[in-house]
């Protein structure tokens, strides 16, 4: 069964770092390329970074240089570190697959991500 579970959110200033956690997958973690979005208030969810099986990356223009996702493979388990974080990073973060585009598992409740001063 699959049901995702973010944590590791949390309220930094700016120029700070979290790490999020997202665990829960199950057996679609060896299929499918993981990703990490967010959605911040009054806007879309937007697709942050994903990685795949292979552990090939890639990331949204906002945020290149400054965040790195990985994978624990052992432990069905994704992380985002997230550093020199900006105000404009305050969202509510989220994981799930990003299969040509598709996230294929239902939402969990996320993990706010608040970056002020």
């Amino acid at each position: 069964q699959v049901q995702l579970v973010e944590s590791g959110g949390g309220l930094v200033q700016p120029g700070g770092s979290l790490r999020l956690s997202c665990a829960g997958f199950g057996y679609i973690f060896s299929i499918y390329p993981v990703a990490w979005y967010r959605q911040a208030p009054g806007k879309q969810r937007e697709l942050v970074a994903t990685i795949a099986t292979g552990d090939t990356t890639s990331y949204a223009d906002s945020v290149k240089g400054r965040f790195t996702i990985s994978r624990d493979n052992a432990k069905n388990t994704v992380y985002l570190q997230m550093n020199s974080l900006k105000p404009e990073d305050t969202a509510v973060y989220y994981c799930n697959t990003n299969f040509r585009g598709a996230a294929l598992a239902s939402w969990g409740q996320g993990t706010q991500v608040t970056v002020s001063s």
